[in-house]
């Protein structure tokens, strides 16, 4: 099970929010690609990019820092954001980025993620972003009637690389993930899953690893960058090793 550290854009500066309030906002670095080298210089394999901006606009907006950070590490990354067109798709496929995450366009256009998943198939994750059960677009700033269960029964068809589940309600909070809403997920997907969403201790970790070889990773952020967890510590719970201690590496 992969560890993935998250590096949230906005602005160009890399942030963190509470429970994704653009208004909720902490900066933790001005320097997206220096901290893209700080996790992979502790061990992280792979990391996971989000353009803030980008999901709430419905485009691109930290393009330029995402592709610096790509060309700057020797590790894949995913990017995920404002990406809702194909020609989107293939710019950061075509400039370093191993995967790209469609979110919004999951569920409201079904023909781009027909289109994407034929010309890039294992390639594309879906992100189900959900509050209380029901699917949030545009940034999590609009909740839709989607069920995430519903959502994950219409994806079976498509050859996707995975699914990206996050528990709105716990993201940023540091109070642990929703175990049993991904259990279900877990449960339902037809394809492996990435869990993120609250996740604070190397327990919770080794807790979503024991929910089965269907969990094919775990996306921290806030509790690395304030030091509640180490990353090395959450690698070799990930690796089924000790993964002792709880600070460190944040900054």
């Amino acid at each position: 099970m992969l560890v993935i550290p998250a590096i949230d854009l906005k602005e160009g500066r890399c942030v963190r929010l509470r429970q994704g309030d653009l208004r909720q906002e902490t900066v933790y670095s001005d320097d997206p690609p220096d901290m893209a080298r700080h996790w992979v210089a502790l061990g992280a394999t792979f990391l996971h990019l989000v353009d803030l901006d980008g999901a709430v606009e419905g485009r691109p907006r930290n393009r330029a820092s995402i592709e610096a950070i790509a060309k700057s590490v020797s590790v894949p990354v995913q990017i995920g954001g404002g990406i809702r067109t194909l020609d989107a798709i293939r710019s950061y496929l075509g400039n370093g980025a191993a995967r790209v995450v469609l979110g919004t366009a999951v569920l409201e256009n079904r023909d781009l993620l027909d289109a994407a998943c034929t010309e890039f198939p294992d390639r594309i994750l879906a992100g189900i972003d959900a509050r209380n059960g029901r699917v949030a677009v545009k940034g999590w700033t609009s909740l839709s009637e989607m069920s995430a269960v519903r959502l994950l029964d219409e994806l079976a068809q498509y050859p996707l690389a995975g699914v990206i589940y996050t528990d709105i309600s716990k993201d940023g909070m540091l109070e642990g993930p929703n175990l049993s809403g991904l259990k279900e997920i877990v449960a339902r997907s037809p394809v492996p899953v990435i869990a993120s969403g609250g996740i604070c201790r190397v327990e919770d970790i080794r807790a979503i690893k024991a929910l089965g070889d269907r969990i094919a990773g775990a996306i921290v952020g806030k509790a690395l960058y304030d030091g509640k967890l180490d990353l090395r510590a959450a690698l070799a719970a990930a690796a089924g090793g000790a993964g002792g201690g709880a600070r460190g590496d944040g900054r």
